[in-house]
Order: structure tokens, then sequence, then C-alpha cells
């Protein structure tokens, strides 16, 4: 990615660390640099960015979701020889959900990288779930076309070692599961979720979810169905409270 490619078009606060630094976070160098460029474009760039020949990430995101899906398959499959195949789905939800792909972005800090419109990025888009996630399962196509399936387990291994580490843990409960546990043994509340948008066409639907409990919103996070919407969006609560329970400088957590 050149100096000139990484300040045209708007709001690249992310393009200026270089593809270099996002590698070195990856562990993973591209051959093809063109192909990772394409995987940290979001649609909104080329909606305001002039540039004949570049593409948005969509197509290398569509590619990323299949070749994801079936590097956590065969890894849960050698993990877990004895799990049923509902528990291997489980499984493979959570570590592939949205919320959990927008965690593994995060630890990226992938945001700073992406290649974003004006719009998106004064509406926080750098740090929206269903983007980041997105942008995450482009990459993993990125990497599947520059280099293969080999390549692409290794990443997802080191993206997901701990998730992985613990998968015995994601096999028996969902994170809308361990979320209800946690809710309850803290606050005696019971999460509630709510449909607050829908998006897309009838055979690509997108649903919003808002999370309330304890009187308090937690989370927001979309999904292809409801079910992983509110999955994603439970995901992303335990992150916070996983989050606001680690004790600060000069306190305790909760």
């Amino acid at each position: 990615m050149s100096g000139t490619e990484q300040s045209t078009g708007t709001g690249q606060a992310g393009a200026e660390a270089g593809l270099p630094a996002l590698e070195a976070r990856l562990g993973y160098a591209f051959r093809d640099r063109a192909l990772a460029e394409t995987a940290l474009t979001h649609t909104s760039w080329l909606n305001e960015a002039a540039e004949p020949g570049r593409a948005d990430n969509e197509r290398l995101e569509f590619l990323g979701d299949a070749v994801l899906a079936l590097v956590v398959s065969d890894l849960l499959i050698r993990r877990l020889p004895a799990s049923a195949e509902g528990d291997l789905t489980r499984a493979r939800a959570a570590l592939v959900s949205e919320g959990g792909l927008a965690r593994a972005a995060a630890t990226l800090d992938l945001g700073r990288f992406l290649f974003v419109g004006r719009g998106e990025e004064r509406t926080g888009g750098r740090a929206r779930p269903s983007i980041l996630a997105d942008a995450l399962e482009a990459l993993m196509g990125a990497i599947y076309r520059d280099s293969g399936l080999d390549a692409v387990a290794a990443v997802t291994m080191r993206l997901f070692q701990t998730e992985l580490a613990d998968v015995q843990v994601h096999a028996r409960l969902d994170y809308k599961s361990r979320l209800q546990e946690r809710a309850q043994a803290l606050w005696q509340s019971a999460p509630v979720y709510q449909v607050v948008a829908e998006s897309g066409p009838d055979h690509d639907k997108r649903f919003e979810v808002a999370l309330s409990f304890a009187g308090r919103a937690w989370a927001r996070a979309s999904g292809r169905s409801k079910k992983e919407a509110e999955q994603s969006t439970a995901a992303a609560a335990l992150a916070t409270l996983e989050r606001e329970a680690k004790p600060g400088p000069g306190g305790e957590g909760r």
C-alpha cells in the first residue's frame, strides 16, 4: 500500500500505519498486496473515491465466510473427537458469529486499517461489529486466495487461540446461555433481546438486535438471522462484562 494510496479518499487514519503493521499482527505476509488492500476496502470508500479498477471487500467476504467455516469446522473436529454434531455446530457458531469475529478483529485493531467513507468514519464505522466481522472474513478470503487453506488455518489458530483452548466450554454453552447465567448470578435479571432493525432483500436479510438487562442497554449487533444476531449481541455484552470485571489501576472490578 503506497503512501499515495493511503492518502486517497477519506478517513484513512487506519491506513496510515500501513499494511506491514497489520501483517505483523496477523502473523502473515501477503505476496499479493492488492488482495489485502481489497479486503480492507469498505464499499462506503468506493462510493466516495473515484479509483478505476478498485474493488470493495464484499466478494472476498463471501469467500472468507465459507473458508473460515471450513477451517473452524476442521479444527473443531480435531479438538472434539467425541462431540456430537449439535455440540460442534454450537462451538462453530460461537467462534464465527459476528460477535466472535468482531472480537477477533478488535484484537488486531483492524478498524484502524480499513478504508471507509466519510459517513462511516463520522458514525463510528471503524468500530461497528458488522464492518469488523465482514472485513475479517474478507481478509481470510484474501489469505486463501494468496496462499491456500493451510495459511488460513494458521492465522485462525493464532486469532482464536484462547477460544479454541476453551472450546469445550463453547461446545456446552452458547453465548446467550452464558450471559443468562452471569446476569442471573450478578443481578437476578434476565437479558431482554429486541429486534430494532431489519435490512436487505428477503434472500439476504440482516437483523439488528439490542440487548438490555439490569436497567442498562448493553449491546447491539446484527446477523443473518435473529438467532445469530442475538448470539452476537450476547457475545458483545459478555465482552463488556469481562472488561468491566478487570481491576483498574486503582480499583477493583465488578
